[in-house]
């Protein structure tokens, strides 16, 4: 295993720092990015696993920073047997309210930057007829989410993608899957200014971020097409996602994400 080499981004916090840990407990090397200071001290990490890791610092929402991540990757000269394209963003709120420079930051990071680097990662892949690619989708894709709307379309996006690209890629050796956690213990909510609401201070309980990361690694490797998790409720909840109501779903949505101080 040695010789297997994993990006994982957005690996200096939460789902994608598991991931990456969870890689290098599997014997892989690990290319890692992130544009958050915390990623220096995750690498020590990854290390004491016994793997090489190579660490790049670039925003993966501008053209710049995928283009950095991918330079620094080409420069190790070698083939890239795992990609995890996790690094993601998400902003809380209704949208009448909510500030539009932070979503469509959000947009370039959660959308256009996946398309971008996915491009790179295919496009390397392609000659080798090798490979798998692990894209952090969401629950919230397949919901109607008041309150983080903007959020939850690009994670619908990002889910669509990873299933049209699972089925044109189908005939080759590179595999697609989709890894759709529900609300997990993780500075997410903190960051989308939602601690004062359900789900960001109960709600994210249900799953913790470790199970996610190894249940994903778990269907990459088998070659699954996308993944619930990490806790049974969320699941439920993905498998019965498309028989409720658009309404209801929304209700259910709305009463998680609403401030407490409202309610």
């Amino acid at each position: 295993m040695a010789d297997k080499l994993a990006l994982v981004t957005g690996a200096s916090s939460g789902i994608g720092y598991w991931l990456a840990k969870e890689l290098a407990g599997r014997g892989y090397d690990l290319v890692v990015c992130s544009s958050g200071a915390r990623l220096n001290s995750a690498v020590s990490d990854f290390e004491s696993k016994g793997v090489d890791v190579t660490e790049i610092s670039a925003d993966l929402s501008t053209r710049d920073g995928v283009k950095k991540l991918w330079e620094g990757f080409t420069a190790l000269g070698r083939p890239l047997d795992i990609a995890c394209l996790n690094a993601g963003v998400g902003v809380g709120g209704l949208f009448a309210e909510t500030d539009l420079d932070e979503e469509l930051k959000m947009i370039e990071l959660n959308c256009t930057g996946t398309v971008h680097l996915a491009k790179l990662v295919v496009l390397h892949m392609m000659p080798l007829n090798a490979g798998r690619i692990l894209f952090t989708a969401s629950i919230a894709g397949e919901m109607v989410a008041p309150r983080e709307a903007v959020y939850a379309a690009t994670k619908a996006f990002d889910l669509s993608f990873a299933h049209s690209l699972r089925y044109e890629l189908r005939d080759t050796g590179i595999t697609v899957t989709a890894l759709q956690p529900g609300p997990t213990d993780t500075d997410f909510f903190h960051r989308a200014g939602m601690d004062d609401t359900e789900v960001g201070s109960k709600g994210k309980s249900e799953s913790k971020p470790e199970d996610v990361a190894k249940q994903g690694i778990d269907a990459l490797l088998a070659g699954d097409d996308h993944v619930y998790s990490a806790s049974l409720k969320t699941k439920v909840e993905g498998m019965v996602a498309n028989l409720i109501p658009g309404n209801a779903k929304a209700a259910m949505h709305e009463k998680m994400a609403r401030p407490n101080s409202e309610k």
